[in-house]
């Protein structure tokens, strides 16, 4: 996304339908919202209604900057913080719903378009879908930036807290799951390709980026468990990707900037960007009995979370011949957590994650 990127929606509300009426109610406080989605300058604040506006510019944040802003240190109490944490929750509740509805009923209107429209309309989802998820990012951004980076820096949640970040996680769930569908039925449609061999597939999407202390997370969701290995088939099938970026030290860069270097830039990572999965493989089902059929058949679906752990090309070769020679990177996977037989959501998911990472974080800084 550049300086001078603009993205539009238009959305067709019919109020011929059984919920046009309903929409009608909501029509001078959604107007704008159904008309556009727009960026605006550097920081692409979304244009809306005056009772949303100010929340919503918010969601600017998708590559350009950290989705937090530039975090400082903290020095007041967890009480005072937490009341500017509900206050501002409560006022980004009601706004993130009406916009969740928004992109909701958008979403209802490409899958109008796919299973009731012509030739040409569907035709032209093939490029309305991919740009229709990219612009449902800065939403996901939002949400995971208030619900994960904010309150979780803060152990004992007040329950009021708590409840509104399970609501706002929930916002990211709901809109999460129906654009996982409607790209399935578009798959079903032959418009998109959800192999990731090729290059102009939709076999994941961004479902939002937060940061908490130095770690920052990148979520991506694949639309379907999809082999972890493009050419060696290793039994495992991914579900979710996380791109893991580890900050620099706070400190260290305020050193840097008392030294003279202090001009604006992003926050600069250490080291290379970590990769973690959401995996599944098929096991051998133990409960099942030798002649005797089980309702789970002789395997079974378990489910983990393990890290990329690069083969081919050595990760700490210096020769660049050798990623050049190289068609496919080769990696292992190393399991790191088992979550049994049942798929977690990607919300839950990503907290998994979290606390493992943050559990690690702490020992080695004993």
């Amino acid at each position: 996304m550049t300086d001078d990127t603009e993205v539009q929606v238009e959305v067709q509300l019919s109020t011929d339908s059984p919920s046009g009426h309903r929409r009608d109610e909501r029509a001078e406080t959604e107007s704008d919202c159904t008309e556009r989605l727009q960026s605006d300058g550097r920081r692409g604040h979304l244009m809306c209604a005056p009772e949303v506006e100010e929340p919503l510019t918010l969601l600017a944040d998708v590559a350009l900057a950290p989705p937090c802003g530039d975090h400082a240190a903290c020095s007041c109490d967890c009480e005072a913080c937490s009341y500017v944490e509900v206050r501002g929750m409560e006022g980004s509740l009601q706004s993130m719903q009406l916009l969740l509805q928004f992109l909701m009923r958008k979403a209802d209107d490409l899958q109008d378009y796919l299973v009731n429209g012509g030739h040409v309309e569907r035709e032209a989802l093939t490029t309305t879908v991919p740009s229709f998820l990219y612009t449902c990012q800065p939403f996901f951004n939002h949400l995971e930036s208030i619900a994960r980076s904010t309150v979780t820096q803060h152990s004992g949640l007040p329950f009021d807290i708590y409840t509104r970040r399970v609501q706002l996680l929930d916002f990211s769930q709901q809109l999460c799951d129906r654009l996982e569908q409607l790209v399935l039925t578009c798959a079903n449609y032959n418009l998109l390709c959800l192999d990731e061999t090729e290059p102009n597939s939709v076999s994941h999407f961004c479902i939002g980026q937060s940061q908490l202390g130095r770690l920052r997370l990148t979520t991506f969701l694949y639309c379907k468990p999809t082999a972890y290995l493009a050419r060696v088939d290793t039994g495992q099938h991914k579900r979710m990707r996380w791109n893991v970026d580890r900050l620099r030290d706070e400190q260290q860069q305020t050193d840097e900037e008392q030294g003279g270097e202090s001009e604006e830039r992003e926050a600069e990572t250490v080291g290379n960007t970590e990769y973690y999965f959401l995996c599944c493989e098929d096991v051998p089902n133990t409960h099942a009995e030798a002649g005797v059929d089980s309702p789970q058949g002789n395997t079974g679906r378990m489910w983990s979370i393990g890290q990329w752990v690069q083969v081919n090309p050595d990760p700490d070769t210096e020769d660049i011949n050798d990623w050049i020679m190289c068609e496919v990177p080769q990696a292992s996977y190393q399991r790191l957590l088992l979550l049994g037989s049942s798929e977690p959501s990607s919300c839950s998911a990503t907290d998994l994650l979290l606390q493992l990472l943050l559990s690690q974080q702490a020992r080695e800084r004993r």
